[in-house]
Formats: structure tokens, sequence, C-alpha cells
């Protein structure tokens, strides 16, 4: 009987003892520091897409390409703004289009998004049970030239489409358009130039991050529409934070995890440089930890906004996979 006790106390010994030899968990090996640039012109013409994991730009358009973006998902029925062309949106609770023939109470009534991207703050809202006919200012190009006026009603919205009217204000280019939804991307985008819709951002799970103009509040006291040049999150499970405290190289993985991060689409933003002497200065010392969709963290921070022959409009900055 003591011989039987000891062979078993001698076979436990060595299952735990390779039991223990298979769970220690390997160290997190952070991937290397990466520089990374885009040109988005100096007149900030271009909207440039761009993924982290891949260190690629997987898309690229003009800004003026679309004016309004449809939301994808089943349930979506939010429809979005162009802020990089400084759009507005103003509900006449008008539902007669053909009556809808000027911008009369646009100035005082017109409305805008939030720059933080929050769906349930957008200029044209909860337009469903509705019907009335929206006024669309489209903007400016980069040169600074108005797009004009458009009038738009949103008829309906189901799981797969919507369906809209619009036209000039004056009624010619009276368009009746289904809009489909694809799932695969965030937006589906209506450009009042073709009467059509298009492609814009590459689909959802490719990208990160998008170099663009975009419209920023300012509050002096009263909130002022103000176009600026940044950088903007994916809507698609995206977050970030931005630290000013600890420097770049010494944020580490764990630093990561204990973050508390933002869906805010300008975590980012466009305040990691600033205006000084007619000249952009960059601020390397506010770095942004970003979480992706997949769940990869990184830590970014931008280096210079001219290129080797001192043209603004090209952001650079150094990053790192944690």
């Amino acid at each position: 009987m003591k011989k039987l006790i000891y062979i078993h106390f001698i076979l436990a010994m060595v299952f735990f003892s390779c039991k223990k030899e298979e769970l220690p968990v390997p160290k997190h090996e952070a991937g290397d520091v990466i520089t990374a640039s885009v040109n988005m012109d100096v007149s900030y013409k271009w909207q440039i897409y761009y993924d982290l994991n891949t260190n690629t730009v997987v898309g690229q358009n003009l800004k003026t390409a679309w004016d309004l973006a449809f939301e994808t998902n089943a349930n979506g029925f939010h429809v979005v703004l162009n802020s990089s062309k400084v759009m507005f949106a103003y509900n006449t609770n008008i539902v007669n289009f053909s009556t809808v023939t000027d911008t009369i109470g646009f100035a005082v009534n017109k409305k805008w998004d939030a720059p933080t991207g929050n769906l349930d703050s957008t200029a044209i809202g909860d337009w469903r049970n509705s019907n009335f006919v929206y006024i669309i200012d489209r903007g400016y190009n980069e040169l600074g030239v108005h797009q004009g006026f458009r009038k738009i009603q949103f008829l309906s919205v189901d799981a797969t489409k919507f369906l809209v009217r619009f036209a000039q204000l004056n009624g010619t280019g009276d368009v009746t358009l289904e809009i489909n939804k694809d799932d695969k991307y965030n937006f589906t985008f209506l450009s009042f130039t073709t009467s059509n819709t298009l492609i814009i951002e590459p689909p959802k799970a490719t990208w990160d991050l998008v170099f663009t103009q975009y419209t920023h509040i300012f509050y002096d006291p009263q909130p002022t529409p103000y176009l600026v040049t940044g950088c903007l999150l994916n809507r698609y499970n995206t977050t970030a934070i931005m630290d000013s405290l600890i420097p770049f190289a010494s944020i580490q993985f764990s630093d990561a995890q204990n973050y508390i991060l933002s869906a805010n689409i300008n975590t980012i933003g466009y305040n990691w440089k600033t205006f000084t002497g007619g000249v952009f200065i960059t601020h390397p010392h506010m770095t942004y930890v970003i979480k992706d969709s997949k769940g990869y963290y990184y830590k970014l921070h931008f280096i210079d906004f001219y290129d080797q022959l001192g043209n603004k409009g090209n952001p650079k900055w150094e990053y790192q996979k944690l």
C-alpha cells in the first residue's frame, strides 16, 4: 500500500510540473516605430484613408466628390453632411416639395453636424415620419467657391435602402433616388453634382484614420463653425485618447490598456499643430493612443506638417503597434 501511494505521489508531481511549464503567457512584443506621411495638397483638397496595421493608404477622394452620407446598417436612418466643405442644413417644416423655392429663414435656422461625429447630433436629425423638405447649403470647394443650395425630402428608409427626392431650389434637376445600404461600409454617399450615389470610404474594417478638413465649432462666446485640417477616426469600433504628459517613447502596452478611450471621431482632430508666425508648428508631446476595430493598440504622434519642399498639407507622424 505504501508503495502504491508513493507511485501516485510521483505521478502527480510529474503531471503538475508538466502543466506548470505549459502555462506561462508569452511576453507582449511591440512593433517597430514607423514614420509615415500623406499628401493632402496645399489646398487640402484630398480626403485620405489610412490603415495603421498595414501602414498603407487604402483610399483617397476629392473632398468635393460628395455631399451627404447615409447610414448603412439595417436600422440606420441618419444622414451626415460633408463637413469638409462647411455644409449646413435647414428644416423648412414644409412637406410640399414644390413650394420651397428660396433660402428665407435659412441663415438664422441652419444647423451643422457635431464635430464629434455623434449621430444623435446631426443637422438633419431624425427626419422619419415627417417628410419635411430640407434646404442644404453645399458649402465650398478647396478654392473657396460656394457650391450652391439644394432642397431634399427624405421619403422613407428600411433595412436595405433610403428613398429621397432632391432638386435645385428652382425645381430643376428634380430626382427621386433609391440609396442602397451595404453594411460593409459605414455610409453610402450621395453627390448632388452627379445626382447619384458613389463609394467614398473604403470598407469599414480596412481603415483607421482619415486625413481631411472638417468643420470645428469654436465658442467665442457664440458657436462659430470654422474649417480646420486634421485627422478623424473611423466610426467603426475605433477609439483613442491624447496624452501630453507621458512621452511617446515611454508609453507601453500596459499603459494603453488603462486608458479610457473615446469614440469621438475628432479625438485626434486638428490641434496637434498650431499656426504661429505664419507657419504650422507640430506638437510631438501630444501622443495619441488608438485602439482599432480589430482590438490592436497603437501610439502615434505628429512630427511635421510640411514636405521637404516646404509645402503644407503633408502630415507626418511616428507610430508604433503596442
